[in-house]
């Protein structure tokens, strides 16, 4: 099994390698380009630019825990992993690649913030949910990170409803969190409940957030475990 989960951890992070050259090359001139314009505003009053360096690392991680069910899995199948290698081999890619991307986000942050203070640049700065708290490396590493692994978590259990009852098991999941998302806004208790957590808001949050993908990422192996090749239509 060791071996097994070795040679898999290296195909998804051979599989995926082509992929984040292109999002941290199009990420990054994005980056130069909000730079740009926010060196030119600063001839304008009151002119800022704020950029999410973040949310499209964010994004980008939803879109690859669901095409990991679609893309991945099948293949490491007919390869000839077990279910188990499996299970904890796209775990560890997870964890690592949710750690990895922090890290590496936040060093860019430092990166330019040295910059930009260094040439005076005042009218640039990156949004973080840090800004909240007290805003430490330490602290959008946990932030990005948490987040990080429950959109791959949350969205590989997702691909598998998909992948295991179709689009109809899949498309009843989606309709059922939909629902309950609008008997919250209509009750009013997921709204007070995002404002509580927004105005109270601490680091143990996060904390939270990362035992919340852990435990999805665990409930994944029921539908994992009896998987086949053959897609749900």
């Amino acid at each position: 099994m060791k071996k097994q989960t070795q040679g898999l951890l290296y195909f998804f992070m051979a599989d995926v390698r082509h992929s984040l050259m292109v999002f941290w090359t199009i990420l990054l001139g994005i980056l130069v380009i909000s730079l740009a314009f926010a060196w030119f505003l600063t001839r304008v009053d009151d002119g800022f630019m704020s950029f999410s360096l973040t949310g499209p690392i964010y994004i980008y991680c939803a879109i690859l825990g669901f095409l990991t069910v679609k893309e991945s899995v099948p293949f490491a199948i007919r390869m000839g992993a077990t279910r188990k290698s499996l299970f904890v081999s796209i775990g560890l890619f997870f964890l690592g690649l949710s750690l990895i991307m922090g890290l590496a986000a936040n060093i860019l942050h430092e990166l330019v913030l040295w910059l930009t203070e260094g040439v005076g640049l005042e009218t640039f700065s990156f949004l973080h949910a840090a800004y909240f708290l007290e805003d430490t490396f330490f602290t959008r590493v946990l932030i990005d990170s948490s987040i990080m692994l429950l959109l791959l978590s949350g969205m590989f259990l997702l691909g598998l409803l998909f992948f295991r009852f179709g689009l109809a098991g899949g498309g009843a999941s989606v309709g059922v969190l939909f629902l309950v998302v609008l008997i919250g806004v209509a009750d009013g208790w997921l709204i007070d409940s995002v404002v509580d957590i927004f105005t109270g808001l601490e680091a143990v949050f996060f904390y939270q957030l990362l035992g919340i993908g852990c435990t999805l990422y665990l409930i994944s192996y029921l539908l994992l475990r009896r998987i086949t090749i053959v897609n749900a239509k």
